[in-house]
């Protein structure tokens, strides 16, 4: 069994609302939540074998106030209070507050060192935590504007494919676009990533192991809202649809959540975001595995939920 939560976006500031101004955000609050989904996983008998955070644990209000070093302390403590590993994607609001080069040497660095991963400053790699069972986690802002320094090439390469896909004077806007997935608070994956992907995949196909794959971005149009994909999720779907391993993907960003079993039996689940769930209530679960099916057991906004393979 493991633990899911996403979107925690925690602040010390009042409560806000989203950019549609309709959507009240309680970022205090969720740091309650978060120490209660804590203290709710580590009393799970048998014990849990890892967490997986989606991404987003704190929010990008923080860099504004120079906040960002404490609130991610905060969250890091919290989350650091139970016995098992947690593994964690970034989302575009770490990358708000932090540079990459600088959350690589924070506790959200939860790739194990000497990992084979695709590049040397992509976050993906992969875990077995138990027999024939994988987990790979993603790194959606592998090629995005956010998180690079604007005179590197990696960052010119990013915002020369999001200024071809995206002419509005703010690239946070999707109005109009063919592909409204291509604003700033996006991103998506580098070919060697994929190609890594796709390797990692076949070792698994070969060795008849079930996958999990999570990201903070979702990859499937009906698990999302159209503007909530990663930049190149086409790409991603194409890569674990010539596999027979995975059963899973697993993802945050959009807080409404989001499900679907896609033409290949492949389950995509994005999770409620903690940070628009209100203090009476929360947003975390539980997915125990079994030989044919995963069953996630939600808390609060996130449905209970059983997965065949």
């Amino acid at each position: 069994a493991f633990g899911v939560i996403a979107d925690i976006q925690y602040a010390d500031a009042e409560d806000g609302y989203d950019f549609s101004g309709c959507r009240r955000r309680y970022y205090r609050q969720s740091l309650q939540l978060l120490r209660d989904a804590v203290e709710a996983w580590a009393a799970e008998r048998p014990p849990l074998a890892f967490v997986l955070q989606l991404g987003d644990s704190i929010d990008g209000l923080n860099a504004r106030g120079g906040r960002a070093g404490a609130a991610l302390e905060r969250v890091l403590a919290a989350l650091g209070r139970l016995p098992v590993p947690v593994h964690h994607t970034w989302g575009n609001h770490e990358l708000y507050n932090f540079s990459r080069a600088r959350l690589a040497h924070t506790g959200l660095n939860s790739r194990p060192a000497g990992a084979g991963a695709p590049a040397a400053d992509c976050q993906a790699y992969h875990f077995s935590p138990a027999a024939r069972f994988r987990v790979v986690v993603l790194d959606a802002y592998d090629v995005s504007i956010l998180g690079r320094e604007p005179d590197s090439p990696r960052y010119r390469e990013a915002l020369l494919l999001l200024r071809e896909k995206n002419p509005n004077e703010s690239l946070n806007s999707p109005a109009g676009l063919k592909e409204p997935q291509f604003v700033e608070f996006n991103g998506g994956f580098s070919q060697a990533q994929l190609d890594w992907f796709n390797e990692v995949l076949k070792f698994s196909d070969e060795n008849q192991e079930k996958v999990v794959v999570m990201g903070h971005l979702p990859i499937h149009p009906d698990a999302s809202d159209s503007v909530c994909l990663a930049w190149n999720y086409e790409d991603a779907l194409s890569v674990i649809h010539s596999h027979r391993c995975v059963v899973c993907f697993l993802a945050g960003h959009l807080h409404d959540g989001g499900y679907c079993l896609d033409s290949h039996g492949v389950h995509h689940l994005t999770l409620e975001g903690v940070i628009e769930t209100p203090p009476e209530s929360n947003a975390f679960g539980t997915v125990y595995v079994y030989e044919d099916k995963m069953i996630l057991k939600g808390r609060g906004r996130v449905s209970d939920r059983v997965m065949h393979f």
